[in-house]
C-alpha cells in the first residue's frame, strides 16, 4: 500500500500484518478463479499497488473477480465505507465473487452482526460487485471495439 493512501501517514514496515492478510486474501480470491489447471508447472506473480485505500494480463479465467465492503453505521447498511466511516467502529463485511457464476470467493467480517442485518449488508455488498463488474465489462468491450478498430477489422 502507497503510504499516502490511507490517513495513518506512517510508514509501515515491510511484511506488516495488513499487507500479509491483503497478500492472503488476494491469494484466496485468485486462486478460485484463475484457470490454472491450463498452465501447469508456471508461477503467477499479481502486483496490487493500492494508491487510495478510501474506498488482465492475458491469464484464462473463470469470471471477473470483483470484490466490495459494506458496513453498519447508525442503523444503515453502507457500500464502500470511506476512512472517516470504517473508523467508526461499525461491523463491516468485505465480499469477494464471481458475478457470472454468482459464487463467492472471499467473505471477511470484522465483527459479529445479527442475522437479518448481515443479509442486508451482503446484499448491498453483492449488488455493488455485480454493478462494478458490469463496469468492468463495458470498459473490456470498448477496449476490445477500439482494438479492433486500430487493427483494421
Amino acid at each position: 500500500m502507497a503510504n499516502f493512501s490511507t490517513g495513518d501517514r506512517m510508514r509501515k514496515p515491510k511484511g506488516d500484518r495488513r499487507s500479509t492478510e491483503i497478500s492472503l486474501v488476494i491469494r484466496q480470491t485468485m486462486e478460485a478463479c484463475i484457470l490454472t489447471n491450463l498452465m501447469p508447472r508456471s508461477q503467477i506473480d499479481i502486483f496490487v499497488q493500492v494508491l487510495q485505500a478510501d474506498g488482465d494480463a492475458g491469464i484464462p479465467m473463470r469470471d471477473i473477480v470483483t470484490s466490495c465492503s459494506a458496513g453498519y453505521l447508525n442503523s444503515t447498511p453502507l457500500l464502500d465505507l470511506n476512512y472517516v466511516e470504517d473508523s467508526a467502529g461499525g461491523p463491516d463485511v468485505t465480499v469477494g465473487i464471481l458475478p457470472t457464476l454468482d459464487k463467492v470467493t472471499l467473505l471477511q467480517m470484522d465483527a459479529k452482526l445479527p442475522t437479518d442485518t448481515f443479509e442486508d449488508v451482503m446484499q448491498l455488498a453483492t449488488e455493488g460487485c455485480k454493478a462494478v463488474a458490469n463496469y468492468i465489462r463495458e470498459v473490456l468491450l470498448e477496449n476490445t471495439k477500439q482494438l479492433e478498430c486500430r487493427r483494421g477489422s
